[in-house]
């Protein structure tokens, strides 16, 4: 066996398909975000606005969230030090945990070190505390939560996405005294729509269903207090567990389920991916705690935010480009080629100094390949100009399709 003959063909087949994605290194300057300094390959430093970061609130340079960090390392040092179970838990990770609690009003809340390993961990785990569970999924799911439900062993139903009525006829075909979760999204990433919470609700209590939802797209940014769109839309009680992440909104790094006392503490005894893993440091805990405790407040942030990308969208639509708009702060622009969403992405960090990753298959499908812009309430007037601007010149300048503005 030729093993790198084998690594050689394998890469060059992304290469091919214009799919293979290449790393920039940027560093982030504290208080600049979302400016940034591109190293060259090189060999130059050359400035760059970041427009496809999950730093949504730009948090991650918050004063309140960074002195806290600042202040935990002066106080307890670098690392965990082990895992939750062995020294591991502190009184950084008990506070985050009680913030969550609350934040999700739920009796309980777990930390993962990622929002990754909380749903894999997670749905692996509930059919060894349930028998015989049945787990129906939305078709356009996070991929951790597809690994969790694949993994677990247990039966699993793939419904439509966000397609009720099919979800409702594979519940109907089973039998109604199996354990059942249902598990989809308040905010998928691609395209930016909502999952229909409170009908999925209804089908949950009519077949007596657990309900869970992944809120990392809307944490910190929707509802009164930024409990996620389950919060804004008055339904957090009818969600049994909620999954989030402390990486997007909230600035920071890692992931969490909040839930009943008794759910969090089966998954926290019986999941692997809880167990064996060294927990978050003290200084990333205090950090996530301090920007969810701000955020709780930060109305204006929030709708900023808001404001920001409906902007963004009606200038885009404006200009007749193919835009996606289900009304969330997701603003995808379709390409429609790999190749050429590839070579968008380069001319416009090359040449206009603006950084949006391509988004290719297998993350999106086939033919539906994308730019995809997060605008932020730090992204200031001059920063839009220039997107809008550059996107605008090179939309024609490589003969792509425009659309006439509706609506």
């Amino acid at each position: 066996m030729d093993y790198t003959k084998s690594l050689d063909v394998a890469l060059q087949r992304l290469h091919d398909e214009g799919r293979y994605r290449t790393f920039i290194d940027i560093e982030r300057k504290n208080g600049q975000f979302p400016h940034a300094t591109w190293r060259h390959p090189d060999g130059s430093e050359r400035p760059v606005t970041v427009w496809c970061g999950n730093d949504y609130l730009g948090m991650g340079q918050h004063p309140i969230v960074v002195n806290a960090m600042h202040e935990a390392v002066d106080a307890a040092g670098a690392g965990s030090g082990g895992t939750r179970n062995i020294s591991g838990t502190t009184v950084f990770h008990n506070r985050l945990e009680s913030e969550l609690a609350d934040l999700h009003d739920k009796e309980a809340a777990l930390l993962f070190t990622s929002a990754y390993i909380a749903n894999d961990a997670t749905l692996s785990t509930l059919p060894k505390l349930f028998p015989g569970l049945i787990i129906y999924s939305d078709a356009l799911n996070h991929a951790s939560m597809i690994e969790g439900i694949r993994r677990n062993g247990g039966a699993k139903r793939v419904f439509r996405h966000n397609d009720v009525a099919h979800l409702r006829e594979l519940l109907e075909a089973d039998d109604r005294d199996a354990p059942k979760v249902i598990a989809f999204e308040s905010v998928y990433s691609m395209d930016g729509d909502f999952g229909p919470i409170e009908e999925i609700c209804d089908l949950a209590d009519e077949f007596g269903a657990l309900t869970y939802l992944d809120e990392v797209h809307a944490v910190g940014m929707y509802g009164p207090r930024g409990g996620g769109i389950a919060e804004r839309d008055g339904l957090m009680d009818r969600i049994d567990i909620i999954n989030g992440t402390l990486a997007k909104a909230f600035g920071v790094m890692g992931g969490y389920i909040a839930a009943s006392a008794k759910m969090c503490d089966a998954i926290r005894s019986y999941a692997p991916g809880f167990i064996f893993t060294t927990s978050l440091p003290p200084a990333v805990a205090a950090g996530a705690a301090a920007s969810v405790r701000h955020l709780k407040t930060d109305h204006a942030l929030r709708e900023q935010h808001q404001t920001q990308a409906k902007i963004l969208k009606y200038r885009l639509k404006g200009l007749g480009l193919p835009i996606i708009d289900h009304g969330s702060h997701i603003v995808p622009v379709i390409v429609g080629d790999p190749v050429h969403t590839k070579k968008l992405s380069d001319m416009l960090l090359e040449d206009h100094g603006i950084y949006v990753q391509p988004i290719n298959f297998p993350t999106v499908p086939r033919g539906t390949e994308r730019l995809r812009f997060t605008p932020s309430p730090v992204h200031g007037p001059d920063e839009m100009n220039k997107l809008v601007s550059a996107l605008d010149t090179l939309w024609s300048h490589c003969a792509l399709n425009r659309q006439e503005l509706t609506g």
